[in-house]
């Protein structure tokens, strides 16, 4: 009998899973393998809000895996070891895994690769299984190994021919095999976690998809940036861990309306920094474009950054938003970011760390190259420039209703009146001054 494993990683899904299918094609038996990668809970542990969401989205997974007759074999160690020992086990002949960009995750295929030949296992990587484009199939005339600026990208990206969706799996044939009971979140990581998190899975992934496409993708365009009217999608969890397929996700959006065409637009940032990643795999910890800056080192700005205590209301809503929800709205998080960067000078990794601490969507590519773009380190053609906070507020938060959801000791202070509390006379020891003194104070 021929046995193949899908090596789960980030595409916890059954639906439209290039993983899955392949092994059930190629395999008369499959197993479904997870592995808790000691290398990365141990880099990680902190990092509770990704880690609840993850093991809830394990459940799922399981569920909709013995819905067809199998079941996910959790594992827990070095990669390389338990694939290796799996393979043994069971004599697989073939190892599935999403093709993935960030320089772990090559190391590993490499390492996989290099392990299982030993057995004469062999290794397949499957793109357009993390992301809705394949990273190496767009590429710019100039002969370059990937687009250092987005328009170009995505005029490329959104005329791309793509994969049709996969369905799944009718049935799966699992060879004599038991795995670990399923992970239990508290047992993994340490530190607090966000009291109000998304919940995990495929499941609640497809559901909150099947809403979004019906409605309020149709306003995006125009209420995206709107921080109180909570207006985005907040699939990028979903789409962080591969509950949603993202090349499911684009093939259902109707790019003809100015809705979709916008949120589309967003899906291709994602792909389009995943591309850059993968050229540029140092980008994660090191200047994109090197600018020469000079960071200051203000411990105190820092903690006041991310205990929601700037002295801005619009910074520190964002930044306690993240706190209770392990997410933010986009645009949150570009305020804030240019907030620590441009205006107190702070070093992006800083910023770029805590974000990777508390959100949910922690993306290693979207993450950190969106906070290269605000610093003026990465792809941004205007690097210079500065988000003020208050015309920022004034902007995408007119009459201070959001600013007042995260920050009650600010609630008494009506309208736009809530983000200048310094001119309201308010109390320090209730909400502190400034850190500094930005236009238009």
């Amino acid at each position: 009998m021929t046995v193949t494993i899908a090596l789960f990683t980030r595409d916890l899904r059954v639906n439209d899973n290039p993983v899955l299918m392949a092994a059930h094609r190629e395999g008369a038996a499959v197993v479904p393998l997870f592995v808790l990668d000691e290398a990365i809970l141990a880099k990680h542990r902190a990092a509770a809000n990704r880690i609840r969401f993850l093991t809830a989205a394990l459940a799922e997974l399981d569920a909709e895996l013995r819905a067809i007759g199998g079941s996910l074999v959790v594992r827990r160690g070095d990669v390389v070891d338990v694939v290796d020992a799996v393979v043994a086990q069971v004599h697989a002949e073939s190892l599935h895994i999403a093709a993935d960009v960030s320089g772990y995750s090559r190391r590993r295929e490499r390492a996989l690769r290099d392990r299982l030949a030993q057995r004469h296992c062999l290794v397949h990587t499957h793109p357009m299984t993390v992301t809705a484009a394949d990273p190496a199939a767009l590429l710019p005339a100039t002969g370059r190994d990937h687009f250092a600026v987005f328009t170009p990208y995505f005029k490329r990206w959104i005329a791309a021919p793509r994969r049709t969706p996969l369905g799944k799996p009718r049935d799966l044939t699992m060879p004599p095999i038991t795995g670990l009971p399923l992970p239990e979140a508290d047992k993994l990581c340490s530190g607090p976690s966000s009291p109000h998190l998304a919940v995990g899975g495929a499941r609640t992934g497809r559901k909150m998809l099947h809403d979004w496409l019906s409605g309020p993708i149709g306003d995006y365009a125009s209420r995206n940036d709107d921080l109180a009217a909570d207006a985005t999608s907040r699939l990028s969890p979903y789409l962080h861990f591969g509950c949603v397929s993202p090349v499911e996700l684009v093939h259902r959006v109707d790019t003809a309306p100015e809705g979709g065409y916008a949120f589309a637009r967003q899906l291709a940032w994602r792909d389009f920094h995943h591309q850059l990643l993968a050229a540029r795999p140092a980008a994660a910890w090191s200047d994109y474009r090197d600018r020469s800056i000079r960071w200051r080192d203000d411990p105190h700005a820092v903690d006041a950054w991310r205990d929601g205590r700037t002295g801005y209301p619009i910074v520190d809503a964002g930044m306690r938003q993240l706190r209770a929800e392990g997410w933010m709205p986009g645009r949150a998080r570009l305020i804030a970011a240019s907030f620590l960067t441009k205006s107190l000078r702070v070093d992006w990794r800083i910023g770029a760390e805590h974000f990777l601490r508390w959100l949910v969507d922690a993306d290693l590519a979207d993450n950190q190259l969106n906070w290269q773009w605000v610093a003026g380190t990465g792809t941004d053609t205007r690097p210079n420039r500065v988000l003020n906070p208050l015309r920022q507020a004034e902007r995408y938060d007119r009459d201070g209703t959001y600013v007042r959801r995260w920050i009650p000791e600010l609630a008494h202070l009506p309208g736009a009146r809530v983000h200048r509390p310094w001119r309201e006379q308010v109390d320090p020891a209730c909400y502190p001054a400034p850190l500094l003194d930005v236009a238009g104070m």
